[in-house]
Parts: C-alpha cells; structure tokens; sequence
C-alpha cells in the first residue's frame, strides 16, 4: 500500500510517498482501507514537532479517516469485515490503510459518503464536546465564533444554531463570512476591517457574548474575552494564530467568567461513554440535515503536500480531504 511518510520533522517538503507493508489487525485492532483522510492544521504542527503529541519517525500524519474494513482482531464484536466506517486514529491516515483500536471507530450512515466522513469526527467531535460538556451552551444564547470559516469554527456555527444559540461568525475576509451565513450564522464580523470587541458589544447590546469559541489565538483572544458576557465561557481551542495569548486574569474576576480549556483528544480517551453519545447525537444532527461539513477540495495521496501548505497558509474554508483511493 502507499502512505505518506514524515521522516524528519519540518516542512510539507519534507514528506514522501512511499510503498509499505500491509497491516494487520492486533487484538481489539481493526484494519481499515481508507478511501478519505480528513487534514487538518495540527497535521502540520505535528510534521514540525509543534504539536503537544509526538510520535515516534517516521510516522504517517492524518488523524481522521474513513473507510471499509477489511480486518478484524481477537476480541473485537462490534464491527465485521466490509462494514463503512469512520475513525480518529491520531496519525497515520494519509495512508490506504490504517489499524486502530476498534473503541475509536464509528459506523457511518449509508447516506453519508466516505470524504464527507473523513471530515467529520474532528472538527464537529471538537466543536460539540466544546459547546456541549465545555461551554454548556443553552438555547436562547449567544455564541461568538472566531476563526469561523475554518474546520472546526464552522461545525461550531451549525452546532451553536442546532442547539438553539444565536451564532456571531468572526472571520478575516468577506467571502468568509459569506460561508458563515450559508451554514447558519445570524450576524457577521470581518475583523480585519472592524473592531471585533466593539461590534459584538454593539451586536448583543452591551451584554457580551455568553459563549466564546476561540481555535485562534494571539491578540483576538483578550478583545473577546473583554467582551464575553456575565458568567460568560471563554473556550480555549487552538491558536491557529500562531501565537498562545497572554490573558491578563483579573478580566475573569470582573465579569465572573470562565477559561475553559477543550481537548477533544484526552475526552475521547477519558470519558469514553460521553464521547460515544456525543457521537450518536452528532450522526442524528447529520442524518437531520443540521450539518454538513463544507469540503473546499480534495487532493489525492500524492498532493498531500499541497494540502498542508493550504492549511498553513490559512486558504481553506471548512474542510481539505486526502483522497486515499478510488471509491
């Protein structure tokens, strides 16, 4: 099979593609032949050893994939030989064929297209977990999303307006926001051209935001969080930005607001049984039509490169996809 290998750690160059041994299925293990693996920025923080996880070389980078599978180790019934599925496995997706623990796999409705799958688990299992158990987002309040025409921003737009929030999309372009209002958002900020802190004041009357979900970082995180509501939640997603922000504290005491960190990964691995009802609930939001990740291209195994550097030089909009194989 072919997979892309990073054998030292660096930029997009730096990667190959080569022909490596079939897998095999270990005890509780799956194989799957993977037909879409969803790319994502931390695949590029990872190559350059910039990601808080860092496995061992040469690795194959690629977190999320979907696919069929085509074995099945001692121990594991709940899935068979031939059944479509989707699954988180960390690394090693930007490959055919990937072997993963069965507890991370999540069968897939037969509506639901193999790249459509590859770009779900991570963005919306983020975003959900994020709004969900993180934010406690209710019905009736407001939601600020920045970086809102990204992965993991505009899952949060759909989500937030699937549990009954009304959704402020912050983004940097105007063709952005677009995006933003077709999936959902019902008020738009260009912070490039706007003041954000002022504009989501004057949006939501002097109140603030109650929730704010951040996957960017750098200087737009305190200008949120001066305008998060009373008993706001700030959530800590990524720094997208590049830069991790230095928050002065006492903001918190003033408006009795939280810093919530969101780390899907360590939520899947350490409450198992809220991670797999997230998942069924986000499946039935798929199934509903509530959400439907936006992929704005798809590139075989061997522009896996140029993939990444689309994701480095922030170009995407929703969703990039590694096609593996034919389908």
């Amino acid at each position: 099979m072919k997979a892309v290998l990073c054998k030292e750690l660096g930029p997009p160059e730096t990667l190959v593609i080569e022909d490596v041994p079939e897998l095999t299925a270990g005890p509780g293990q799956v194989v799957i032949d993977t037909y879409a693996c969803g790319a994502n920025f931390p695949d590029v923080l990872i190559i350059e050893g910039k990601y808080q996880e860092k496995p061992d070389l040469p690795f194959s980078p690629g977190a999320e994939v979907a696919g069929v599978i085509s074995a099945v180790g001692e121990g594991v019934n709940d899935f068979s030989v031939g059944d479509r599925v989707l699954a988180y496995v960390g690394n090693g997706g930007y490959a055919q064929q990937v072997a993963t623990r069965a507890t991370r796999v999540v069968p897939i409705p037969d509506a639901m297209d193999f790249q459509t799958a590859s770009a779900f688990l991570l963005t919306y299992g983020t975003s959900y977990h994020g709004l969900k158990q993180r934010g406690q987002l209710k019905p009736g309040e407001t939601l600020l999303v920045l970086g809102a025409a990204g992965g993991v921003g505009l899952a949060a737009v759909e989500l937030g307006k699937a549990m009954g929030a009304r959704v402020i999309a912050a983004a940097s372009t105007d063709d952005k926001l677009a995006l933003c209002k077709e999936h959902g958002a019902d008020e738009l900020i260009n912070y490039s051209t706007e003041d954000l802190k002022e504009r989501v004041k004057a949006l939501t009357n002097g109140a603030g935001a109650d929730v704010v979900y951040d996957p960017v970082g750098g200087d737009f995180s305190e200008a949120t969080l001066r305008a998060t509501a009373w008993n706001g939640r700030f959530l800590v997603i990524g720094f997208a930005n590049g830069e991790i922000p230095r928050i002065p504290l006492n903001l918190t005491l003033l408006k009795g607001c939280q810093i919530v960190g969101v780390f899907w990964g360590a939520f899947t691995e350490r409450q198992p049984e809220d991670n797999r009802e997230n998942n069924r609930e986000l499946m039935q939001f798929y199934v509903e039509g509530k959400v439907k990740p936006h992929i704005s291209a798809v590139y075989p195994l061997e522009q896996a490169v140029q993939a990444m550097h689309d994701l480095s030089g922030r170009k995407v909009k929703g969703k990039v996809v590694i096609a593996c194989r034919d389908s």
